[in-house]
């Protein structure tokens, strides 16, 4: 089935609006608002059990928003942020977004259970490509469900980098529409990562309906504040620590 071409009118809603400017004013007065709003991410396949215990150390000491690691890590994760009021987050249906629905669930289902708090999962690219938009849906409204029940959150990445612009402001109305806390351009395996672009375009469609998270190949301080100003309030990166110190932190 052709997919139906999105119309200018069919954006032309107020959604309310997000203060890029005054979010990044404040993220950036100091480090520990900057920490705030940061995925201290490892994901990485050959990550060992002790450097997903360091990024834990670290995200005590710095107070990242969470850590994100994959999901066979997530029960180290768990254990080391015990008690700390840092979530542990975990990627599923990532990096391809080809898992079938049931079992989205099921892994989402086990995560919950052990303690993941938040969840980055990947579009099915593939389907929306194929203009299957009730699939897409489906599946993201499936996995937004299973995560909200037990208190959890749950990211939408749309790989921006593999999408054409009909696809991008497609899969964020779609995403928005399941119930997604945040859209989030890329994983950071494809080609090309988080731009600010990308950013502006997916906080034009979302206003003030859901977070933006920006992540892919962000390695400094000047690329993450292109990305707060162009509309992001969360970041994704593994370069968290050095990021930080280039804002003064020790």
């Amino acid at each position: 089935m052709k997919p139906t071409p999105i119309q200018e009118s069919d954006l032309d809603f107020d959604y309310g609006f997000f203060d890029s400017a005054a979010f990044t004013a404040n993220t950036l007065v100091r480090w520990q608002s900057l920490a705030a709003v940061v995925d201290h991410t490892l994901l990485k396949p050959g990550a060992t059990r002790q450097q997903v215990e360091d990024l834990c150390a670290e995200a005590v000491r710095y107070r990242f928003a969470c850590v994100l690691v994959n999901p066979v890590w997530a029960s180290v994760a768990v254990r080391a942020l015990s008690g700390t009021g840092i979530p542990t987050g975990a990627v599923i249906g990532s990096p391809l977004g080809g898992s079938l629905v049931s079992t989205l669930l099921q892994e989402a289902s086990v995560l919950l259970r052990l303690g993941v708090r938040e969840f980055d999962m990947v579009l099915p690219i593939g389907q929306l490509k194929s203009g299957n938009h009730a699939a897409v849906e489906h599946t993201v409204r499936s996995a937004v469900d299973a995560a909200h029940r037990l208190g959890a959150r749950l990211k939408v990445t749309l790989e921006t980098s593999l999408l054409t612009m009909e696809e991008k402001l497609r899969a964020a109305e779609i995403a928005i529409q399941a119930g997604a806390d945040f859209i989030k351009t890329s994983t950071g395996s494809a080609v090309g990562g988080a731009t600010p672009a990308d950013v502006a375009l997916l906080r034009g469609v979302a206003g003030a309906r859901c977070g933006i998270k920006a992540s892919g190949g962000i390695r400094s301080l000047a690329q993450l504040r292109a990305l707060l100003e162009a509309g992001a309030n969360r970041i994704g990166c593994s370069a968290s620590v050095a990021i930080l110190r280039e804002l003064g932190a020790e």
